[in-house]
Formats: structure tokens, C-alpha cells, sequence
């Protein structure tokens, strides 16, 4: 199976963005519409991943200029094909780009023990954000292992 992946704008790929986004974060995780497409994705760099045969989207991501990494969303069957990997190497190729030297995702806490393999660090107190306890986990982007990556909202 192959991928294709693609840093896009919002503008041009919001309604291909959205259709991942919706199945993985407002059906599955059931995390309301507002709180899912939010002001900070019209300046967001998304990356969007298509299977390769059937050109449909499969997954997508996105870094904010400030190095937050959100909205990673894979299709479920999808998840098993390391598809995760495809996104976070394309979300980290932007933040070299952007000359950031650390990214920070805000993990679901009974996430942060898997971050934590992969160099990132607590930072901070644990906070509610849709309804769902998290933690700032951050890493400098030369030190980030490349391994399966959590969904992360």
C-alpha cells in the first residue's frame, strides 16, 4: 500500500481536512464541531495523506507557526499501516522549515507515558480541553524519535 502527502492550505483542501477530521474527531471521539475546526486552522500548515489507489483522504495534521502539533487524524482502518508516521514526518519536515527549535503536542493524559518514548517531556499542569484531561508534552525538534505516533486532537 502507498501514500501520497502534501502540505496544503486550508482554503484549497478544508473540505478533504474536514472529512478526516469529522470521521476520526466528531463521530468516533465525539468531540463537538465548534471545538474541532477552530480559528487557528486558516493559519495552520496541514499536512493531508491519500491512498495512493484510491486517491481518497486517509489522514491529516497540522503545526501551528507557534510549533503546536494538533488535529492528527487517521481513518481508522488506516491506523495499523503506520500512516501516523507519514503525517509527522511531513508536520516536523515544516517545523524545520519554519527554523522552530522544539514542538509541543497537548497529549490525552493516558497518552503522555507513550509521548514520553519518543523524547517528549511534561511541561506544565495537567489542563481540560473537549471535555478530556491533557498535558503539554514538548520536544526539540532534532531530538524526536521517529516510531507510531498517538491520534492526537
Amino acid at each position: 500500500m502507498s501514500f501520497s502527502i502534501c502540505q496544503v492550505q486550508w482554503e484549497q483542501a478544508a473540505p478533504l481536512l474536514r472529512n478526516v477530521r469529522e470521521k476520526v474527531f466528531v463521530c468516533e471521539r465525539r468531540i463537538p464541531k465548534r471545538i474541532e475546526f477552530d480559528k487557528k486552522d486558516r493559519h495552520a500548515y496541514h499536512m493531508l495523506v491519500c491512498d495512493d489507489v484510491s486517491q481518497e483522504p486517509v489522514a491529516t495534521g497540522r503545526i501551528l507557526s507557534t510549533g503546536e502539533i494538533s488535529r492528527i487524524a487517521v481513518l481508522m482502518s488506516y491506523r495499523k499501516k503506520n500512516v501516523d508516521q507519514i503525517v509527522m514526518k511531513g508536520l516536523l519536515a515544516i517545523a524545520k522549515d519554519l527554523n522552530l527549535d522544539e514542538v509541543f503536542i497537548y497529549s490525552p493524559l493516558e497518552s503522555v507515558n507513550y509521548f514520553r518514548k519518543f523524547n517528549f517531556t511534561s511541561a506544565g499542569a495537567v489542563f481540560m480541553e473537549a471535555g478530556m484531561p491533557r498535558q503539554r508534552m514538548v520536544c526539540a525538534v532534532e531530538q524526536i524519535k521517529q516510531a507510531n505516533y498517538y491520534l492526537t486532537h
